[in-house]
């Protein structure tokens, strides 16, 4: 089975959060896509994390190493198309490519952004819950 996945979830198995066992539950024997701004997010949310000081320089690197070796297929998506369900949604561009995605290849979403969920059940997208 596919399914899509955002960076949410990537990061709480790379920080080995509270969720990080429900996401392995939910993924085991699954083939992951994502669009192909997920390492950027990645990389954005890190740096966030470490200027709000909860990690340090070698654990954010540390962190986003963790999240590269996961494996994942990377696709590309419609911008525009996602951009309209931004705007439609009032939601960020990066959650609404992971939306379109799943529009795009006809695949549930698991993510751990209760929004992002809410719009992809709106839109008729199956969400692993």
């Amino acid at each position: 089975m596919e399914i899509v996945s955002d960076a949410s979830v990537f990061l709480s198995i790379a920080l080995d959060e509270n969720d990080r066992g429900w996401i392995i539950e939910n993924t085991a024997g699954c083939n992951i896509i994502s669009p192909e701004v997920l390492p950027y997010e990645i990389g954005n949310a890190l740096i966030a994390v470490r200027r709000k000081g909860r990690l340090n320089d070698r654990e954010i690197l540390r962190a986003f190493d963790i999240s590269q070796k996961i494996p994942v297929r990377l696709v590309p998506v419609k911008i525009f198309d996602a951009m309209k369900i931004a705007v439609r949604f009032n939601i960020y561009a990066y959650d609404a490519y992971y939306v379109q995605c799943c529009i795009e290849n006809k695949l549930p979403l698991i993510s751990l952004d209760t929004r992002m969920c809410d719009v992809a059940k709106n839109l008729g997208i199956k969400v692993v819950e």
